[in-house]
């Protein structure tokens, strides 16, 4: 996988899936570790360290940290296993902030954003908190997995970038529409979680990570304008990338698989590795091997099967007969790791087995 990630060719193709879910892991692996997991079917680890990311996915309703001026208050509303309804109140010295989350046994999302009136975001300004990573649990984790596969990391808040990060604290259809409206709002909300993100960066520095992500799915082009991108999100992750890379890092820019008319400003923003290579057949905007024509080798590249009419859904020979394809097209000249595109959550363990065992058949 280091191979792959620095644009070489390695033994073999290396396989593996973006992140394992509890749920697919307790409902047909009786609970087992996800780094269980990737050696069970002979797949390439991928571990997360979700710690100190806060991320509302990553959370529970009592994990949400709070500060003398940053006070947050979760009520449940419902914990019903597949309802979970909470409403958090955070108080502040200037004001009240309320978000909401649902959620169910296989994920949890916002129903309810953070950001209401323009004044919200300088009472995020002044009072959000940001944690700092802790580096002796990363480093501990790091030494765990050892040479069964590599540690990523992630930049903090709800999405590693600015840009992702606001269209989690603000209904997006109405961030869209600011950037129309009132650019210069925009620009200073993200240059709020600029500033709040460079700080936890700072805390990275000797933290054992082999990728950090970065991104996020809401820059993608099937949700925003390749001009928005470049106004609303290029310079931002320029600036996150960079000092990333000031600490050593190489980090991983996540679009979900809309790429379509951005691929300069992917390579220009200073990502190493451009993921997921989602398909058109599961929400992409074009296929893994057009991408990788455009990108011409400039940077690694990770994912491109779709893990849910192919993975969760095929037959074993049209998930090897798409592994290879994939190998062909898009992993020949190295620089590259199959991966699912996202998250799967009730897939048959015979086809995750059958999708392991066709990658390893893929040599240099």
């Amino acid at each position: 996988m280091l191979i792959a990630l620095n644009r070489e060719k390695p033994d073999r193709l290396p396989v593996t899936v973006h992140q394992w879910q509890s749920y697919h892991l307790h409902k047909y692996l009786a609970g087992i570790s996800d780094l269980e997991a990737f050696e069970k079917f002979g797949l390439d680890a991928q571990i997360q360290h979700l710690g100190e990311v806060g991320q509302t996915q990553a959370g529970t309703a009592t994990s949400k940290t709070s500060t003398k001026d940053w006070q947050v208050m979760a009520q449940v509303i419902s914990d019903s296993p597949d309802k979970r309804l909470v409403d958090y109140t955070i108080t502040t010295p200037e004001g009240r902030l309320t978000f909401q989350t649902e959620g169910n046994q296989k994920t949890t999302w916002i129903s309810g954003y953070l950001v209401k009136q323009d004044e919200d975001i300088e009472l995020i300004r002044k009072y959000l908190p940001v944690p700092k990573l802790n580096k002796k649990v990363v480093n501990e984790l790091y030494d765990r997995v050892g040479e069964r596969g590599i540690l990523r990391g992630f930049v903090w808040g709800e999405q590693a970038g600015c840009w992702q990060h606001a269209c989690c604290l603000m209904d997006v259809h109405n961030l869209i529409l600011c950037c129309f409206d009132k650019p210069d709002w925009v620009h200073r909300f993200l240059g709020i979680l600029l500033e709040k993100k460079l700080q936890f960066i700072e805390s990275m520095k000797g933290a054992r990570f082999d990728l950090i992500e970065a991104g996020g799915g809401a820059a993608s082009s099937t949700l925003i304008s390749p001009n928005l991108h470049q106004e609303f999100c290029l310079p931002y992750d320029r600036k996150l990338h960079d000092a990333l890379h000031n600490l050593g890092f190489k980090l991983a820019y996540h679009t979900c698989g809309g790429t379509l008319g951005i691929e300069e400003m992917i390579v220009a923003n200073g990502c190493d590795v451009s993921e997921t290579l989602a398909p058109k057949s599961i929400g992409g905007n074009q296929e893994p091997w057009e991408f990788a024509a455009k990108i011409r080798g400039r940077l690694s590249l990770i994912g491109g099967l779709d893990q849910c009419s192919v993975l969760t859904d095929g037959t074993k020979e049209e998930i090897r007969s798409k592994v290879h394809e994939l190998f062909e097209k898009v992993g020949r000249n190295g620089g590259y790791i199959c991966s699912l595109s996202d998250h799967f959550f009730e897939t048959p363990l015979e086809n995750i087995q059958a999708y392991a065992d066709a990658a390893r058949e893929c040599v240099y």
